[in-house]
């Protein structure tokens, strides 16, 4: 009965109590993690289970990387043909597929060189001729040609994802003749550049001089695309979302404002997608963590940043499942044993402190399971029992709503989605 009630009170668009954020906001919140969408677990073995997570989490988008070496292991005789029977599609089409029959967005992103076009060299050699990778775009745009976000490869910066990490490689043989593949194929394919790493090191450019470089060699895109990881993972002081750090050449998520004022020096006032950022945690990595109540926190913070921020358009949580192996990425919204971290419903049900005078404070959230206005429960602890803030409310078509609440420094919010049963981790007002 009460979820009949509340489904009536979305339909004549009932609204008590609640101040709605801004109903044209477009930016979407997303995931990455290919190996458990490809393949998944012994819990959860099935693909359709996979997805209905996705659809529980409430996922705009999934970035994937189609390995253009996967696909093309031997050299097809027609490049731009995708029937040509070089092409082995399998590992990506029933997943994008699933996640088009969904209605969940994609970003693709191209990535790894085949050993035939980069002289027998390792996925991450940049190929030999310029055009090697446009006719290999042209024949993915026109397999999945209800995918209009791509990216053209991951992190060209640092060695790891290209060799040699020289922005006018990367420009001339990967970027532009991709970008004009794509755009010939369908005008409305957007196509990002750049997916640079957020620091410097030996094995690295910064993105900063990156960026510089890849205008040098006259860089054609539609956004610039960035991963806007904390400088220290976890270790020492941890680096929250909310702060504003001074320009350097680190463009961290703390920093967004250089990374938008860098990607405006060198491109002009273009879109930027993050399509990788995460917070690791401790346990299981007790040398680069922080805890899974700070993942949760920084989390939603993350969300908060980017709906605030001008031209900021996607960000991507990298991994949904921790990695088996300790020391690696334990970034995701379960343990490697499958158990739920907070991160997940704070994903799920995004709740932030925006600002505090006095007992006055403002808070922020977005319920994302499901399209349209959804309703929710603000409730606060009194430290016996959760009460509730107010009557039901109504988010705004988004799902985003702010508050303005009467709390003192320690009192702890939560949001119930009630259509979920599901509860946001709690804050606690700072």
């Amino acid at each position: 009965m009460l979820r009949l009630t509340l489904v009536a009170m979305l339909a004549v668009g009932l609204g008590v109590g609640a101040s709605t954020a801004s109903a044209s906001w477009k930016a979407q919140y997303g995931v990455q993690d290919d190996a458990w969408l490809e393949v998944g677990t012994t819990k959860m073995s099935s693909l359709q289970e996979r997805l209905s997570m996705l659809d529980q989490l409430g996922v705009d988008v999934v970035r994937y990387t189609l390995r253009w070496d996967h696909v093309a292991r031997s050299r097809p005789a027609e490049p731009a043909n995708p029937a040509d029977p070089a092409y082995d599609w399998s590992s990506a089409d029933a997943l994008l597929d699933g996640l088009y029959v969904h209605g969940i967005d994609v970003v693709l992103t191209i990535w790894g060189t085949p050993p035939w076009a980069n002289g027998w060299q390792k996925p991450n050699w940049a190929p030999k001729s310029s055009s090697a990778v446009a006719l290999f775009a042209t024949a993915a745009a026109r397999r999945y040609p209800w995918v209009h976000k791509w990216e053209i490869w991951n992190e060209p910066n640092q060695l790891g994802g290209l060799q040699p990490n020289s922005p006018q490689v990367y420009v001339e043989r990967l970027l532009n003749p991709a970008v004009a593949a794509l755009h010939a194929v369908d005008p409305k394919n957007v196509v990002a550049g750049g997916a640079t790493s957020p620091r410097a090191t030996q094995t690295a450019l910064s993105a900063v001089t990156f960026m510089r470089g890849m205008r040098r060699a006259g860089a054609k895109f539609d956004v610039y695309s960035h991963h806007p990881y904390p400088r220290w993972f976890g270790r020492g002081r941890p680096e929250t979302p909310l702060q504003t750090l001074p320009c350097t050449r680190w463009l961290t998520m703390a920093s967004l404002q250089c990374l938008l004022k860098n990607v405006t020096q060198n491109f002009g006032p273009k879109h930027v997608w993050l399509t990788e950022y995460a917070y690791k945690t401790n346990p299981p990595d007790r040398h680069r963590g922080v805890t899974p109540t700070l993942q949760a926190r920084y989390l939603a913070e993350a969300a908060r940043r980017v709906y605030q921020a001008p031209r900021v358009d996607l960000l991507i949580n990298f991994l949904i499942r921790d990695e088996p192996v300790v020391g690696r990425w334990a970034s995701g919204f379960f343990t490697a044993q499958e158990l739920v971290k907070p991160s997940f419903f704070s994903f799920m049900l995004p709740l932030v402190e925006l600002g505090r005078h006095g007992v006055r404070t403002t808070l922020w959230g977005q319920v994302r399971p499901r399209s349209g206005p959804q309703p929710y429960l603000l409730q606060r602890s009194n430290g016996v029992r959760w009460t509730p803030v107010g009557p039901v409310a109504i988010t705004g078509r988004r799902g985003f709503f702010t508050r303005t609440v009467y709390a003192r420094k320690g009192l702890k919010f939560r949001v119930w989605s009630l259509l979920d049963g599901s509860y946001s981790p709690p804050l606690v007002i700072r």
